[in-house]
């Protein structure tokens, strides 16, 4: 990339301010189609139209805090509240007053007021109350992942395709900004051809929340049983098998690795510990690793090009050819050969090395980066956009390409390599869970 071009990249301000300016008919549209509803002709057609009315089904952590977003969209009523928890319920009623709370999800769904709901409950809930949504005629966000079978995640997307009804995903990096400037370089060239894909993200805590009576562990640490859960894969995992799969605009057709519990030793039923291969048609293999006893890593997605790597998760990218070293630096390096080729029992292989570090260049003026330790969301991730997209849709009922899909087979993904390291065997993605992708049909 000449010098020209990377400065065009790396100076571009206020990612969708600038996406407002582009109009539906920019190539970054026709490339990422759902950011359709972030354009100046979207915001035109909701233009006063009335308030939708939304509801939150599920009101823990992760719903109080779509909540709090949902609270910055003005053409937005919370209008109802649903949570079979009490103290989730009642701290979410602090948040929004004016909402009617309800502990049965099937009566939100008879609300005729209500046109969409928000669903944040742990993932066993997550089709059933999809699947009523659409029967209802409800629109409907549901957090990732889809759900906790491949019946079910198909099951949803089908339901979905029949219903006339808008789905989302909680798939937020389709809408974070460095994530989104990643992707169209990478497409665009350059880091080169993608020879290889390290995904990871690391934790330091035992991922349980304190427990006031016995007979509520499994209620409010779900994620740590079967029963409610994936565990890692379907928590942390499908956020980044999407962003591999993005970045290949293509599907993984195999999938294998190991699951254990090596440190949290505390009746816990998921794994503490995956390391995964999903490999493509073309030979590129994708690894993923997880593991909540270590946090130095921390999280990111290293996209390796032939003639760069690519850091989304920290806005950077890399050319393979790092920047020569100052004069000084390679006149410390003549000196240093000159002393330790006369040495005859260590050689040059003791040559300090002295080149210059590969320190990168970030694809924006402004990038947001995150360790990784919140199990609620940070600040600048993506999600306020995502869900400010969803109500905006919901808005006019214009669905948008692909969002979906990307959704659906980040969470098919998932799930599959849970399998395969449960039954430790290579696992061929199955063609009865295959949907159209871009190439992929």
């Amino acid at each position: 990339m000449d010098e020209t071009k990377k400065k065009e990249v790396i100076g571009r301000r206020d990612f969708f301010r600038d996406m407002g300016a582009l109009g539906s008919g920019s190539l970054l549209l026709t490339a990422f189609p759902w950011l359709q509803s972030c354009s100046d002709d979207e915001k035109k057609a909701i233009a006063g139209s009335e308030k939708l009315k939304l509801a939150v089904i599920g009101t823990g952590s992760r719903g109080q805090y779509h909540m709090q977003n949902l609270l910055k969209i003005p053409h937005v009523e919370v209008a109802a509240l649903c949570d079979n928890f009490g103290p989730h319920l009642k701290q979410a009623a602090a948040v929004c007053p004016q909402a009617q709370t309800y502990t049965e999800y099937r009566k939100v769904l008879e609300r005729n007021d209500i046109s969409a709901v928000l669903i944040a409950t742990p993932l066993d809930m997550h089709a059933p109350i999809t699947l009523d949504a659409f029967g209802a005629g409800k629109h409907v966000f549901c957090e990732k992942s889809m759900a906790l079978t491949l019946h079910d995640c198909l099951a949803m997307y089908k339901a979905y395709k029949n219903s006339g009804k808008i789905l989302y995903i909680g798939q937020q990096r389709l809408f974070d900004p460095k994530y989104i400037r990643a992707m169209e370089m990478i497409h665009s060239g350059t880091i080169g051809t993608i020879s290889g894909i390290r995904a990871y993200w690391f934790r330091n805590n035992d991922w349980r929340r304190p427990v006031p009576s016995p007979e509520l562990e499994q209620k409010i640490n779900w994620r740590l049983y079967k029963a409610f859960s994936g565990g890692l894969m379907t928590e942390l995992a499908t956020h980044q098998l999407q962003v591999g799969n993005w970045a290949m605009r293509m599907i993984p057709e195999t999938v294998t690795g190991y699951g254990d519990i090596v440190y949290w030793k505390d009746g816990r039923e998921v794994y503490d510990n995956v390391s995964l291969i999903y490999r493509y048609a073309n030979g590129v293999k994708m690894t993923y690793e997880s593991i909540i006893s270590n946090k130095y890593l921390g999280l990111e997605e290293e996209i390796l090009g032939s003639h760069g790597t690519m850091e989304p998760e920290k806005g950077k990218y890399y050319f393979e050819e790092a920047q020569p070293a100052s004069g000084i630096m390679q006149l410390i390096n003549q000196i240093e050969h000159s002393i330790f080729d006369n040495v005859s029992f260590a050689g040059p292989s003791w040559v300090p090395e002295t080149a210059a570090k590969n320190t990168g260049y970030f694809i924006a003026d402004n990038v947001s980066t995150h360790t990784g330790d919140s199990s609620v969301g940070f600040v600048d991730d993506g999600s306020e956009q995502l869900l400010t997209s969803f109500c905006e849709t919901a808005v006019t009922g214009r669905p948008v390409e692909r969002l979906v899909e990307e959704a659906y087979y980040s969470s098919v993904l998932g799930l599959l390599g849970l399998q395969a390291m449960e039954e430790q065997r290579i696992l061929t993605f199955p063609d009865e869970y295959k949907i159209p992708y871009l190439n992929f049909a």
